[in-house]
């Protein structure tokens, strides 16, 4: 399948996903376009490791994602968030010391993923955790310190539910008797290119950490957080197609 055809077929689980107002049809729709993903990228491993030459579009490649504005507050929470996605996507990060950007290295399919993904939960993310603030429930806690928890909460949670789809997806994959052989050595020289990739351009220093102890703690806005990312929904459609632009900032 190609990267445009699972796109939209991802833009149509979401469809679905925006129409309903059940947070557990909401949660399968979501999880079924990380493992149509998932599956996707997959199958393009299987055919990039049969293949006798590669094109642009079948090799890592390194890309500069915006997110915000030099001096905007909480842009590490929005960091974490892309991180999250595009750990469950294989692509990997290095963040910029003001978390303004980041460069994303991964195969293009994954990076379009992982883009589309964020260009929704970012969106759904400032939206719940506006009105959770709007309730006063984190009072006395200072504003900023309730927002920068709930953010945080949110995108490790999202992390990990699409994690979790990731793995279910691989597990069908390695469960099926007629590719799991093929698929197994398609995956580990994907892992391998991707990592030798990685160490060839990367030029970060350091470790990149979202939180920071001067954002002070707040357990209540985390408990929010959480909420609202296990009932997070994936964004409207027609976010996809543009998924080569410049994410929201």
């Amino acid at each position: 399948m190609s990267d445009n055809k699972m796109l939209a077929r991802i833009a149509a689980l979401l469809r679905q996903a925006e129409g309903t107002d059940n947070a557990h049809e909401a949660e399968a729709f979501m999880a079924a376009a990380q493992r149509l993903a998932t599956a996707t990228s997959i199958d393009l491993a299987v055919a990039r490791s049969h293949s006798a030459s590669r094109t642009a579009a079948q090799v890592p490649t390194q890309r500069t994602i915006t997110i915000g504005e030099p001096g905007t507050r909480g842009l590490r929470t929005y960091v974490q968030l892309f991180a999250g996605i595009a750990a469950a996507n294989d692509v990997r990060c290095d963040v910029a010391s003001n978390s303004t950007f980041v460069y994303a290295y991964g195969f293009p399919e994954d990076i379009d993923t992982s883009h589309a993904l964020y260009a929704s939960l970012v969106v759904q993310m400032v939206r719940a955790c506006d009105a959770y603030l709007a309730t006063g429930a984190h009072r006395p806690t200072p504003t900023i310190t309730a927002r920068l928890n709930f953010q945080l909460a949110f995108g490790a949670r999202v992390g990990q539910r699409l994690a979790h789809a990731r793995d279910e997806a691989k597990q069908e994959a390695a469960n099926d008797r007629k590719t799991a052989p093929g698929t197994a050595l398609a995956l580990r020289n994907k892992e391998v290119e991707l990592r030798d990739h990685y160490r060839q351009a990367s030029q970060a220093r350091g470790t990149w950490r979202a939180a920071s102890a001067s954002a002070g703690y707040s357990s209540a806005a985390r408990r929010a957080g959480d909420r609202a990312a296990r009932q997070a929904r994936l964004g409207a459609s027609p976010e996809l197609p543009g998924a080569r632009a410049r994410l929201p900032r």
